[in-house]
């Protein structure tokens, strides 16, 4: 065989290889597509079940707690833009209809914590059946979007991956929508208060110091625990409750060993004779 047959069967095995590769990232785009689109129409199912038990929620309330008329408004209102916009957009998927699902779930959250307020309305056995169905229909929705924004996640980074974004672009796969948590609550970050640390008493043990800190922590020494601040041994632990006095412990006195009686013989003095007196 000559050299130029050789290259055109090394040329054409290349062009093959190149060939099967393209087809299958082609595959596996469809392939994320549709299991976003199938995970989505979970969610929507979920989200259109809501929209049906939200307005029965609305009238049970209504009939017991006449004092919320503003959080029923805003349910109802909430209710109705999103179900218009999942109209609208054919039950997919889009950053405005995510962000009005996302405030109505906190409008419907906040509708049951307000209703705290009325027994006879947490009594009342349809809206206790509401109440559970809605709370079920929300951890579904919850479940469902974890599950949609993994798929969403894996296909985006798909699309703007090297070289699968080169075929991304010829064939016009986009970048999918995430179902994200917006809700100012949930992303609000814990309050740190600072004032604990200014109201030490004198005697506290200070925090160490960087250099203190870089003493004890070098890679190439063994810890260094003189280099922080020893504390009294005897001084209580923070946290801990002082220990309780213990009851005084019974000592018996000592006993004595008894020496045995020593025996004293008596002593005898000899008789002494006296003279009986004469007539």
């Amino acid at each position: 065989m000559t050299g130029g047959v050789i290259f055109l069967i090394v040329v054409l095995l290349v062009v093959v290889g190149v060939a099967f590769y393209a087809v299958s990232l082609y595959n596996g785009f469809v392939r994320a597509r549709n299991l976003i689109q199938e995970s989505w129409r979970q969610i929507d199912v979920e989200l259109n079940r809501r929209y049906d038990l939200i307005p029965n929620l609305v009238e049970t309330v209504r009939a017991y707690a006449a004092h919320e008329r503003n959080t029923l408004e805003g349910v109802t209102r909430l209710r109705n833009q999103a179900a218009a916009l999942a109209q609208a957009g054919g039950g997919q998927v889009s950053q405005e209809r995510a962000q009005v699902e996302e405030q109505l779930s906190g409008a419907v959250r906040n509708l049951l914590v307000s209703v705290e307020a009325y027994p006879d309305l947490k009594s009342n056995v349809n809206f206790l059946e509401l109440q559970r169905e809605l709370t079920a229909t929300e951890d579904r929705i919850a479940a469902g979007r974890r599950f949609y924004n993994a798929n969403v996640r894996n296909y985006n980074t798909q699309v703007e991956s090297f070289p699968s974004n080169v075929l991304a672009g010829m064939f016009k796969f986009e970048k999918a929508t995430y179902f994200e948590v917006n809700e100012a609550a949930v992303r609000q970050a814990p309050h740190v208060s600072f004032g604990e640390i200014s109201d030490r008493p004198a005697g506290a043990v200070p925090e160490p110091t960087n250099d203190q800190l870089a003493a004890g922590s070098s890679l190439s020494e063994l810890p260094n625990p003189q280099a922080y601040p020893q504390a009294d041994p005897a001084a209580q632990a923070p946290g801990e409750f002082a220990p309780a006095p213990q009851p005084p412990t019974y000592a018996p006195p000592a006993v004595q060993a008894q020496q045995p009686p020593t025996y004293t013989p008596p002593t005898q003095e000899p008789p002494t004779y006296q003279q009986p007196p004469q007539q």
